[in-house]
């Protein structure tokens, strides 16, 4: 999952919240007092403070004199979006709840999901994966897109430099979707 700090009439800045080493989520949970799974899940939650404290942690990466209280966005500026493995494993939970009704229909998981790619960071990435999950029977993507299904976007530079890994840890909780 991504947290993007968008300011206005800036370039946004995504920083990939898996990439966070353990040292890091001490830090982050000595500076707003919060156990790790609380912020983690305040990440899935939008929560403010639970975004900024792990945008903040990957931005002194770059900027090892960044005080938290220095680093203070506008409340619509800071967002959480879901990469594009975790946008594969939303359609391929969706699609394993339709098949356990046998009256549910592509239509029926379209509507259910139709949310999902305002909460994706690459939002093409998520509307193509529903359309191709949903023509394949069996739900899984083309193997011509799955190379697409690892995060290839910006981590935490604003000029757009910079991967991802997809090998991060990733947690048994779903994500929630923001309509923001």
């Amino acid at each position: 999952m991504f947290i993007v700090h968008h300011p206005r009439g800036e370039e946004p800045e995504h920083f990939d919240a898996r990439s966070l080493r353990v040292s890091e989520t001490s830090i982050a949970q000595r500076t707003i007092d919060r156990k790790w799974g609380e912020i983690e899940q305040g990440v899935r939650d939008e929560d403010l403070e639970c975004l900024r404290v792990v945008a903040w942690i990957i931005k002194k990466r770059s900027q090892p004199s960044l005080r938290f209280g220095d680093f203070d966005p506008l409340i619509g500026d800071l967002y959480m979006r879901l990469d594009k493995d975790e946008v594969v494993h939303w359609i391929e939970g969706a699609m394993a709840i339709a098949a356990a009704s046998s009256d549910s229909s592509a239509d029926d998981i379209r509507a259910a999901l139709s949310g999902l790619p305002n909460a994706a960071l690459d939002r093409e990435h998520a509307e193509r994966m529903i359309e191709e999950m949903l023509a394949d029977p069996k739900g899984e993507p083309d193997p011509q897109s799955s190379s697409e299904t690892g995060d290839e976007t910006p981590t935490s530079t604003s000029s757009g430099a910079g991967t991802s890994s997809s090998s991060g840890a990733s947690s048994d909780t779903e994500p929630q979707m923001s309509t923001t």
